[in-house]
């Protein structure tokens, strides 16, 4: 068995694209090495700013022999009076083989002429030769690059290859245009501490021989070298650092030799918000900040970088950097001072002046229109005057940051600064902190808004813009989401719900819509029908994913809870989006404690027969509905005074619990009507007594309804 190296040597490549370019090599190889029946026994992968790099072990010397059976002409064809025709010589010849190699096997359409083919596998070093340029060349990225006066295309020039199988030198060629870049064993150590080439003897002493150049090839062993320096480096100044996950994988990739490096600078620059400071670090320096104790908001005057040069040069680099961020600080200090002396609300005619979107108008239009949004909201909660007057300030100065020099300079501190300036401009707490938290979740790990104020006005930026882009028929299909349209929708479903928001999200969508089409006439691409139809499906789409994959409720029970092509379910989930929540989660807690099993069967059986019947599903009083009179059987009886407890039990009561408890107290009543020594057959010859029969079973499927579909409940 062989180990195969393959080493990209590039000048330095963007830190997104190493992870990127190795996750399509893991997806790639192992499929391409498949292909062409090479097994190999393991595959590392590796990555560094100058370098992607792969190492494959228990590769074979070469392919196994592969035997194929190939159908060739009809038997009629092939052979005349017992002698091979042209067709048959033919057919022998382009397969390698001889007449006297050919079988006649009969078929569905007769008998055929067959030939068994042996193809004898190629030397993998052969393989490897044809395969390597192709695992190069098909690496994808944006903002791919070509040089000298070639077609290649890659993030950055290519420099060097390496391809050993064992001790083996497998020439392989790049070219380039005019240029060319031919393999060899020589990679390259360390820009810095080893500068120059070094040799490679063997393809398995690959990360071994690296290390002694300075050049830790393996990404997770960089990345954990650096959080433990990162540690260690903020003990030094009794800190505890902050390591943002985003920032710690980017630098993962800009080095090759890490060295954390504590830098220092002015302590006046701490009177600056920490997220100021934060995203001045982080941002535009890729430094880590450090906290005076885990848990705080107060940071230390101090940083630390990760370099990628001579550790014995430290103070040196500490220092540089200092003078660094000391001038991104000052700039920072300068625009937080400058944005504060003007209240937050006078920034809002600047607003008229940033487009939204070109057909939409400006974000002042949009703010005005978070109002309206919001008030609606507002009207559904009945909040307190209080209350709707801090909804409306803080959806008037929501997105008046926007327009500050702090937020120009950094677009994520938006809603940050706004908060700063509302607080400073002498806003209230509640509007201060709603303009802060309207943005909230900025990402799948964000927390969502905690107060009723941001929470309102959230909700209404996000009803806003999706109503206003599926307005202009720009709807999000495949992976295209420009304005992030299903994480907007997730956001309303998930502060809804856990805010537990008793709002009515199709009445929204109605009023929202109706005020678009009234102001947007000009360039409304759907008919507020059609816009509403788009948006509900939307919005049920993301419920049901919510459901099954952050909730992890059965898929059948989602289908339960809103109903297959069932208008009733469907509406009644915009409704009341509290009330689908709810739903379902109890259908799996009763699935998994196994309550749902003793009504399953009785509840499925009757709903299936119900719906031969003509009974409105919303009927659930058998008195209004069921004639004893016609009754032929006890079962009958016992069954119309077993639904007219059920409705008296639960009349205008949406206690699920109560209502499995009564069902399955019913469930033996209807088993003797449908099986028992007093049975009977619903499908009566005489029409009155069998649709007399499928109202008894039509209100127990109506009453099982007001929980779920049953019908969409897989048997467990």
């Amino acid at each position: 068995m062989a180990t195969f190296l393959l080493e990209v040597g590039t000048e330095e490549l963007p830190a997104s694209f190493v992870d990127d370019a190795l996750e399509q090599w893991r997806s790639r190889i192992p499929k391409s090495l498949s292909e062409h029946y090479l097994n190999a026994e393991k595959i590392e992968y590796f990555g560094t700013p100058r370098r992607l790099a792969v190492l494959i072990g228990g590769l074979p010397e070469r392919q196994p022999d592969q035997e194929e059976e190939v159908k060739g002409p009809p038997a009629q064809a092939a052979f005349k009076d017992g002698k091979p025709t042209k067709a048959a010589a033919g057919f022998a010849q382009k397969q390698g083989a001889t007449v006297a190699d050919l079988e006649i096997r009969p078929t569905d359409k007769g008998e055929f002429v067959f030939v068994k083919k042996t193809t004898i596998g190629q030397p993998t070093a052969e393989i490897l030769k044809t395969l390597v340029p192709e695992w190069i060349t098909s690496l994808e990225g944006k903002r791919f690059m070509r040089w000298a006066d070639g077609d290649l295309k890659f993030p950055r020039p290519i420099r060097w290859l390496v391809t050993l199988l064992d001790a083996e030198l497998l020439p392989i060629e790049l070219i380039n245009g005019s240029q060319s870049c031919t393999s060899d064993r020589h990679s390259q150590g360390h820009r810095v501490l080893h500068p120059g080439a070094i040799a490679l003897l063997q393809a398995q002493d690959y990360v071994t021989t690296l290390e002694s150049a300075y050049v830790l090839v393996d990404v997770a062993q960089r990345r954990e070298l650096i959080q433990q320096q990162i540690q260690a480096a903020a003990d030094t100044v009794k800190g505890v650092a902050v390591i943002n996950p985003a920032l710690l994988e980017e630098v993962t990739n800009l080095v090759e030799y890490p060295s954390a490096v504590v830098g220092k600078f002015d302590a006046e620059f701490l009177e600056l918000p920490p997220e100021v400071i934060i995203t001045e670090m982080e941002s535009h320096q890729r430094y880590f900040p450090i906290l005076k104790k885990a848990g705080s908001d107060e940071l230390l005057p101090n940083f630390i970088t990760i370099s990628n040069g001579d550790p014995a040069k430290k103070d040196i680099i500490a220092e540089g950097n200092g003078r660094v961020i000391r001038a991104r600080l000052s700039d920072g200090k300068f625009f937080f001072d400058a944005d504060r002396a003007i209240p937050l609300e006078n920034y809002l005619p600047k607003l008229e002046t940033v487009t939204f979107q070109a057909d939409l108008g400006s974000v002042k239009a949009k703010s005005d229109r978070i109002m309206g949004v919001a008030g609606q909201i507002a009207d559904q909660l009945q909040v307190s005057n209080e209350e709707r007057s801090h909804i409306q300030r803080a959806a008037l100065l929501c997105k008046a940051d926007l327009v500050t020099q702090m937020v120009g300079e950094f677009p994520e501190l938006q809603g940050v600064m706004g908060q700063k300036y509302a607080l400073a401009g002498g806003e209230p707490k509640a509007v201060a902190d709603a303009i802060f938290e309207h943005y909230l979740p900025r990402g799948a790990s964000d927390a969502l808004p905690q107060t009723l104020i941001g929470q309102v006005v959230g909700l209404s930026d996000r009803l806003d813009t999706l109503v206003s882009i599926f307005g202009l028929g720009m709807i999000p299909s495949g992976s295209s989401d420009p304005f992030a349209l299903r994480r907007a929708a997730n956001a309303i479903v998930n502060i809804t719900w856990v805010a537990n928001l008793p709002i009515n999200l199709a009445t929204l969508l109605d009023q929202v819509i109706a005020d678009f089409a009234q102001s947007f006439a000009s360039v409304m691409k759907l008919k507020s029908a059609e816009l509403t139809q788009q948006l509900q499906d939307f919005f049920l789409q993301r419920i049901r994913t919510l459901l099954q994959e952050d909730r992890n409720i059965d898929y059948d029970l989602v289908n339960a809870v809103l109903g297959e092509n069932d208008l009733d379910y469907t509406q009644r989930a915009l409704v009341d989006l509290l009330d689908v929540r709810d739903r379902a989660l109890f259908l799996q807690s009763i699935r998994d404690n196994g309550s749902l099993a003793t009504i399953y069967e009785t509840v499925n059986r009757a709903s299936r027969l119900a719906a031969q019947g003509e009974l409105d599903t919303a009927q659930l009083d058998p008195s209004q509905v069921v004639q004893p009179k016609l009754f032929q059987k006890s079962s009958e009886q016992a069954f119309f005074d077993g639904l007219k407890q059920l409705y008296s039990q639960m009349q205008g009561d949406r206690d699920y619990q109560k209502l499995v408890h009564a069902l399955a107290q019913i469930a033996p009543t209807v088993a003797n009507f449908f099986d028992g020594e007093d049975s009977v057959l619903v499908m009566d010859p005489d029409p009155a007594i069998k649709q007399n029969r499928l109202n008894l079973l039509g209100v127990l499927r109506n009453h099982a309804r007001v929980l779920a579909d049953f019908g969409a409940i897989v048997k467990s």
